[in-house]
């Protein structure tokens, strides 16, 4: 009998990653980041001009930060735990949105905060890429977790009778994030762990019954 598999995100489920960016790009690179909306494109600044920068300087910041500056990432309150107790009752993957040069400093960077699990990197929509892991694990039900919604709408429209979650834990930009859950291509939208950790093992169980 194969086991039921969870497929979490890592920033923004797991790990906050706007904030650290935010203060990172205004410590040392001259860089406002302000989120008023889900626009990230436009949120970054150089303090001089006031100018929005060019997408490819919004991708090399975002490349240096990951590069240099994953070790300012914290864990989000609850995940970590949460993540390792339904490890207890499934088996748990990591799938983020990170070049593949990175998916050994993401396993490591997990280690680090306690979470011991499998890291998949991935580009664009993640709907292909979770196919291939249902495929590989051919579990007895398959639990993705992650903060954008696109990701929900790739993940319905690729894997068939996978049960999605829309957490986004950073509340600095979880306010702005279209839902999901309404859009109907999550069966939730919980953004704090202590409530969604209860969703999730109630999503096993159910599995079990």
């Amino acid at each position: 009998m194969t086991r039921p598999l969870i497929i979490s995100d890592c920033d923004e489920v797991l790990l906050h990653m706007v904030v650290p960016f935010r203060d990172w790009l205004d410590e040392t690179q001259g860089i406002s980041f302000n989120m008023d909306g889900a626009d990230f494109a436009n949120a970054l600044r150089w303090q001089k001009t006031g100018e929005v920068l060019e997408q490819n300087e919004v991708w090399r910041m975002l490349g240096g930060f990951f590069d240099t500056e994953m070790g300012r990432q914290t864990p989000i309150n609850g995940a970590i735990s949460g993540i390792n107790t339904l490890a207890e009752h499934a088996d748990v993957v990591i799938l983020t949105n990170l070049v593949d040069k990175r998916q050994e400093m993401r396993k490591e960077q997990l280690a680090g905060h306690g979470l011991h699990a499998k890291v998949y990197t991935n580009q664009g929509p993640k709907g292909p890429a979770l196919k291939a892991i249902v495929e590989e694990y051919q579990p007895s039900k398959a639990i993705f977790i992650d903060d954008l919604p696109q990701h929900h709408h790739s993940a319905r429209e690729t894997v068939a009778g996978i049960t999605t979650l829309h957490l986004c834990g950073e509340p600095l930009i979880a306010p702005h994030i279209a839902c999901a859950h309404k859009a109907g291509h999550a069966d939730a939208r919980i953004d704090v762990w202590d409530e969604a950790l209860p969703w999730l093992m109630g999503q096993l169980k159910e599995e079990h019954a």
